[in-house]
Formats: structure tokens, sequence, C-alpha cells
């Protein structure tokens, strides 16, 4: 592939999130852009695709599509892989892989024998032309392949990055994160906040809210710090890597675009080992400077002159024996922002429109998404 040889990619994105996915793809010079369910379809020449794999902060996975064929069954879903790219060059046997799956068709209405008959037929053709085969890793393969199935036809891609885009490497591995990073970055953008304005969250947790606010504003691009699935493809261009990474290097400021200082930008966290969890993400950030990082009550809480904006992703009450005392936490909430937060907006997480209903607030705006599988809605407030 040449530099200005396109390419079809699908950007996965979190379910809530596709709208604001494309507008991100689109200002880093992706064309093409047609919004789909939890994901973007887009088109980047080699350089834009790289380019979006070191700065876009909204994806879980970059997919560069290897072939779209009709199919119809286990039998042409079969046939159609094994001539869907040149796999003396994509897969030589010394090279690891693992499939994934999605969608279905007439006869293939399960993920997981889908993913094997892709597999099925790449290691028959690997025997028929080497007389041996690659092995399966699902932990660290070489190469990635996802396969979707609909509409009468089958989209096979390589995923590019390898590892979850929405891990940073700024916060220890958690089995149940309260936010992924690019779920909470999105989430920024949705509130519109920029920069200019002080942005807090009372009930900040690790801090991810605010940590990803800081590193869009700042220019800190989230994936300068790891290794990528791409940099073992056949056609891949060292050169114009390099120049990618370089320039994703070079966008890191210390304050605004514009050369305006950043607002200011403060959490609030009851407990001190939570707190002290999300100063040391901050560090590893690199954003620690920028934000300023309290222990209290959020009913204690005192926001910076405003106006600015509020943000939170308070608990949702999943385990049994929460539900008075987080009532109670969200009717405080309301009464301290109605207090002292006059001229700013208030954007919540909430995963339970019950104990919302505890705040004695009208939202403005409510915008679906999902946390975790869990249903949330992300909440506008303007108090007023």
């Amino acid at each position: 592939m040449t530099e200005q040889t396109p390419l079809r990619g699908t950007a996965v994105l979190p379910p809530g999130l596709e709208e604001a996915g494309a507008a991100e793809l689109a200002e880093l010079g992706a064309s093409g852009l047609r919004p789909l369910h939890r994901a973007v379809a887009f088109e980047a020449d080699l350089a834009c695709f790289y380019r979006l794999q070191l700065q876009a902060r909204l994806p879980f996975r970059l997919l560069r599509q290897l072939a779209s064929f009709p199919c119809r069954s286990r039998e042409e879903l079969y046939r159609g892989v094994q001539r869907a790219a040149e796999w003396d060059q994509w897969l030589p046997p010394q090279l690891s892989f693992r499939v994934d799956a999605t969608g279905s068709l007439p006869g293939l209405s399960h993920s997981h024998y889908s993913a094997l008959q892709v597999k099925n037929a790449l290691v028959d053709w690997q025997r028929q032309h080497w007389g041996s085969r690659s092995s399966v890793d699902l932990e660290q393969p070489d190469i990635s392949l996802h396969v979707h199935l609909g509409g009468g036809m089958a989209q096979l891609s390589v995923d590019g990055s390898g590892e979850s885009l929405h891990r940073r490497g700024y916060r220890p591995r958690q089995g149940l994160a309260p936010l992924k990073e690019n779920l909470a970055a999105g989430l920024i953008r949705l509130t519109g906040w920029d920069g200019t304005v002080p942005l807090a969250d009372p009930l900040c947790g690790s801090g991810t809210l605010l940590i990803e606010a800081a590193c869009g504003a700042l220019g800190i691009h989230p994936g300068l710090e790891r290794r990528y699935a791409l940099e073992r493809w056949p056609d891949f261009n060292g050169a114009l890597w390099s120049a990618q990474c370089q320039a994703a290097a070079a966008a890191r400021r210390n304050g605004l675009a514009s050369g305006q200082a950043l607002a200011p930008i403060v959490g609030n966290e009851a407990d001190p080992l939570v707190l002290e969890q999300a100063q040391a993400n901050a560090e590893a950030a690199g954003v620690a400077p920028w934000l300023q990082l309290h222990q209290g009550d959020c009913r204690d809480f005192q926001p910076p002159s405003g106006p600015g904006v509020l943000v939170c992703n308070p608990p949702y009450g999943e385990r049994i024996g929460e539900r008075d005392q987080l009532e109670q936490l969200y009717a405080d909430l309301g009464t301290m922002v109605k207090q002292r937060c006059s001229g700013w907006d208030l954007w919540l997480l909430s995963g339970n429109p019950e104990l919302t209903g505890a705040l004695r607030m009208k939202a403005s705006r409510r915008i679906p998404v999902s946390n975790g599988g869990i249903d949330c809605r992300w909440l506008q407030y303007a108090i007023r």
C-alpha cells in the first residue's frame, strides 16, 4: 500500500458515543464517516490511520478492513476468508493469531462458531501452502482478526492496536473499573468543556473523568507509550509511523492551543485511599500539576469561582442495602449544587433513575450511554 491509497476501517466505540466518535475521527482527518451501532465506518490513508491509532481518544479498537464478500453460509465464509487477503504475507505460520466474530447469518448465529470457521479456513490454507500452521493465542496474538456478519455479507478486518485502546497505562488494571478511560473522554467531549472554564468533580473517585479532560485539553495523546499490532503488518511503513509518533508527541503543551492557561480542574474524594490512587493516576498520566485533588465529603464541596462545568459518576446502588444511604447522598448532592454552583452546568452519569430522582432537579439533556454493560444516561442540569 502507498501512503495515498485509501483504506476502509471501523472504529469500535462505547455504545452512545457513535456520533461523538465520528466527529473525533473527522477532526483527525478521516473521511467517508458512517455511524453504526457501537461503531463508525471510515476511510483513511495510511498516515491518517496511524494518526487515529495514536490520537483518537474514544475508540476501543480501530480495525482495518481486509475484505468484504457475499456470505450466506458456512461454506461461503470458509472460501471467502481463504481468498480475502494475501495470507502468505499476512499470516505466515510463525505468527500467532486470534479471531473474534460479531453479527450473524443463517447457519452462523453463534459468534464462537463463526470465529471457529474463520480459524479453520486459515489453518487449512496454511497447511496446504506450507505444511504447517499458526498457533492460536487469545492473550497476545501477533495478528488479531475480526469478522462481522450481516446483510448477506462478511467483513474481515485486522486490529491495528492489539490491546484495547481504552487502556491508557496510567491506572492499575481493575477487574471492575468504574469508568473506562475512552468512555470518560467521550463523556467530557459531550459536555462541550474546552478548558476555558473550571471543571470540577465532587465525587472524583480515581480521577478518570478529570484526567481524561486534562489530557484532551493539553494535547496529551493516549497512544504514545505502547506497542501496536500494526507494527507487525506486512505493509508497515516505519518512516510514516515515526512521523506520526513525532507529530503526536509534539502536540503536548502546558496550556490550551490558544495559548491561554488551562482553567482550574478540581476533584473531591472522601476516601483517602481512593484519593491517593487518583493522585497516582494523575502523576502517571502526566497531568498532576494541573489537577487540584482534595479529600472531603461532597456535601462540603466548595467549587472554584465559576461559572463552570461539574461532572460526576456517583454510585448506582447495585449492592443490597445501599439504597437508603445513596438516596440521601443524591439528595445532599442536589442541595449542595443548588446552593453553591449557581451558573454552572452539572453533568451526571446515572445508572439508576430512581436515585437520580432524589436530586430534585430536572435534566435539560439525557444522552443514552452504556457503562460496563449498565444502561445509563449522561444527564445535563443547568444550575440557575
